[in-house]
């Protein structure tokens, strides 16, 4: 595969952009290649500077679950920007979207938008500090909630800790209030709620991780951290920044049936642009600026253009029968893939219409035993199906996504390559 351009092109980015990238995974230093540099990109397929075409399994960590480029989504920006780009004052978009969002997803009465994950999570934390008035932020280990200095806590192994940070630059003063915890371990959440309970202002976490890879809960693990943060008066925050309309038009708290009292959204809801939200009860986003004293704001929030692919994205996903066909594809994918890869030593982990190839024969349940697989082998994987044109999430700890535009002759196709490899 000629890579000549993007070589080059890499050689030059690194003058001016620390590690050549504007954010670390892209490097693919872990999965031992050199970065793409993409030049289009249409439905499932990338096409790279030197002219190769790749299908896409990552569709920009989640984002496209419409397939790059829609034309309807195409059409409302193009409508969008014709009439500016930002106005840093309200537009009718900000509203419609924010009552798709609303109307959806169950957790979410009220909801206020931001431009990335991080911002999301960052806010939602801050208002439930001062909604409950208590410090302590429990999160578990592996899921990733942005790049937030008080939510960068080390992985533990099986034992509460305070402090801790996790990147250098971060003070251990500013996450001496988080514990992270491992998870769907029942036993450690139920001790640490019996001796900090009433100082604990929220439990956050992705009830579905996909930053450590795909990772089902188990054993009513979620009604279990909202029976006790109910129990002592914490709030229960759901990380669903992937999962949000992802899983179903009402992500996993629709699908587990569970309803949290904060959520952060991000992904899809912008359509393809900067853009996340943070939303809950009433009550709790009541005490947000400017009617509360909760502060928080952002000159591009609810930007125009981010909004009405919002619009056009969530309206595409809300025709009849969108969710089912997706994901009885995906089912049909991953049963498939199963029986391929049978024998060889991987586990493979799905849910909705994401999934991650492990390196390992063990069942995977929490971080511990995603950090036991065998990370050099996935990258011998990774640099194979890049070989094969195949673009997969280039990380162990990350989640592969199926999109309206993956065809069943690409899904066998990928099925087909995936299986010869050992």
């Amino acid at each position: 595969m000629n890579r000549k351009k993007s070589e080059k092109a890499y050689k030059e980015a690194v003058k001016w952009i620390p590690g050549g990238v504007n954010s670390p995974v892209r490097a693919l230093r872990s999965v031992g290649a050199s970065p793409l540099f993409i030049k289009k990109a249409k439905g499932v397929r990338l096409t790279d500077i030197d002219g190769n075409n790749f299908t896409d399994f990552c569709l920009s960590w989640g984002v496209f679950i419409l397939g790059h480029n829609h034309p309807v989504v195409n059409k409302a920006v193009r409508q969008a920007i014709s009439n500016g780009t930002s106005y840093g004052i309200p537009s009718l978009q900000e509203t419609k979207l924010a009552e798709l969002v609303c109307k959806n997803v169950t957790g979410i009465e009220r909801v206020r938008f931001v431009n990335s994950g991080t911002e999301a999570v960052m806010s939602a934390v801050r208002l439930a500090r001062g909604y409950t008035k208590r410090n302590i932020i429990i999160k578990f280990d592996g899921c990733y909630h942005g790049h937030v200095d008080h939510l960068l806590v080390a992985a533990g192994s099986g034992v509460a800790k305070l402090g801790n940070s996790s990147s250098a630059g971060v003070p251990d003063s500013f996450v001496a209030h988080t514990i992270s915890l491992p998870f769907n371990d029942q036993e450690a959440i139920r001790k640490i709620f019996q001796e900090k309970g009433n100082d604990i202002a929220a439990v956050i976490v992705e009830p579905v991780p996909a930053n450590m890879g795909v990772v089902l809960p188990k054993n009513n693990f979620l009604r279990l951290l909202r029976e006790l943060t109910t129990e002592y008066g914490s709030l229960l925050i759901f990380d669903e920044v992937i999962s949000a309309f992802r899983i179903g038009l009402g992500g996993v708290q629709q699908l587990f049936d569970i309803t949290p009292d904060l959520t952060t959204v991000g992904k899809i809801v912008g359509g393809g642009f900067p853009a996340a939200a943070f939303g809950g009860r009433a009550d709790i986003m009541s005490l947000l600026a400017p009617d509360g004293p909760v502060y928080q704001a952002g000159t591009l929030s609810g930007n125009p253009v981010a909004m009405s692919a919002g619009i056009a994205t969530l309206n595409l996903l809300s025709e009849d029968g969108f969710y089912r066909k997706l994901n009885d594809r995906t089912d049909a994918f991953i049963k498939a893939l199963k029986t391929a890869v049978s024998g060889k030593g991987v586990t493979i982990n799905a849910i909705g219409s994401m999934f991650t190839v492990f390196f390992s024969e063990q069942t995977i349940n929490s971080f511990e035993d995603v950090k036991a697989t065998d990370q050099e082998r996935f990258g011998a994987f990774f640099r194979y199906m890049l070989r094969n044109n195949f673009y997969i999430s280039p990380s162990q700890f990350e989640a592969n996504f199926i999109s309206e535009a993956h065809s069943d002759e690409e899904l066998a196709r990928f099925v087909e390559v995936a299986g010869k490899f050992y």
